[in-house]
């Protein structure tokens, strides 16, 4: 059922990236189910949406972004707190690295393990690893809402935090004028979730429901394909809802009748493969996913810090 590699390990090809311009000014980089990112014009700067996973990374998104705009990023917005979207971020030389309050809490307190976590779950995105200074530091943070004005009559960008999802501190980016939201690893796009962080049943509920609720017409989730209409939008975002909801019912079944959490995640595995399991990085992602189901519906309020250590304990004992 499952490979003998650890996580994402073996998956050492290159991804063929596309930059898609969304709209006057509105630029996203996907890569056949690696982290998105994405940058908003401003009247004479640029607000870049997520860092990826080292300076070098970034450095090439950059290099393609200049063929379109030459003004300086005054802002960084980090939708969260997870390695491979924040350590490239002194590639930017932003004014401003923007983030919810509890992202920088989060740092702060699993920052480090995160990192070590990430980079050997994930070598390939960990392009020239010795090039990330240190841990990432938001410079300005916000509790709910912050918007900032374009300029130029490009309208605002709105940056807002919808409640617990993917972590404490997810953060989306939305642009009212043009109804594009970059939603962060919120939403996923045909492309699995990684919830080893995630408060599921918020997130499949009350947050996913105010994401909907904006109205977008074109969505840039985590991973995956830009969605295009409001259609693919709500496609996106019930199949992200139902992905939650099916490992929910798997995990409490389990739980009910006295099972192990191996038992967990074989019959979560068995729910979920026929209609995600080509998706990538879907058995990368499910053990974690499985672990903190568990854990969560089990009363552990608070996501467990993941170490390499604990990493490798959870794999052997579900993927193994």
């Amino acid at each position: 059922m499952s490979p003998t590699s650890f996580a994402s390990s073996a998956d050492l090809g290159e991804k063929e990236q596309t930059l898609e311009v969304l709209a006057d000014g509105v630029y996203a980089l996907t890569a056949e189910g690696d982290p998105n990112i994405g940058a908003i014009e401003g009247e004479d700067f640029v607000v870049c949406f997520e860092a990826l996973a080292t300076p070098v990374a970034a450095q090439d998104w950059l290099r393609k972004l200049r063929e379109h705009t030459d003004k300086p990023v005054r802002y960084l917005v980090l939708s969260h707190y997870h390695a491979v979207r924040v350590l490239g971020a002194s590639a930017f030389d932003a004014e401003t690295i923007v983030a919810h309050e509890t992202t920088r809490a989060l740092i702060e307190e699993r920052g480090k393990e995160d990192w070590a976590s990430e980079f050997g779950r994930m070598p390939r995105l960990a392009k020239a690893a010795d090039s990330v200074p240190g841990l990432t530091w938001p410079t300005l943070t916000f509790a709910d809402k912050l918007t900032i004005d374009l300029g130029g009559g490009r309208g605002d960008l709105v940056l807002q935090h919808f409640g617990r999802g993917h972590t404490e501190g997810d953060i989306t980016a939305w642009l009212p004028k043009q109804k594009i939201l970059f939603a962060g690893d919120l939403v996923e796009a045909q492309a699995a979730l990684y919830t080893g962080d995630a408060f599921h049943r918020d997130w499949s509920t009350g947050t996913l429901d105010r994401i909907k609720a904006l109205g977008a017409e074109i969505l840039i989730g985590g991973r995956g394909a830009v969605s295009h209409g409001r259609e693919a939008v709500d496609a996106a975002i019930e199949q992200t809802r139902h992905f939650i909801e099916v490992m929910l019912a798997e995990v409490g079944a389990v739980q009910q009748r006295g099972g192990t959490l191996k038992e967990a995640f074989e019959a979560t595995h068995a729910a979920l493969n026929e209609q995600y399991g080509h998706w990538p990085i879907f058995e990368h992602c499910l053990p974690f996913d499985v672990s903190r189901v568990w854990d969560e519906l089990s009363g552990i309020e608070r996501p467990v810090i993941w170490t390499a250590e604990r990493d490798r304990e959870v794999w052997d004992q579900l993927q193994g």
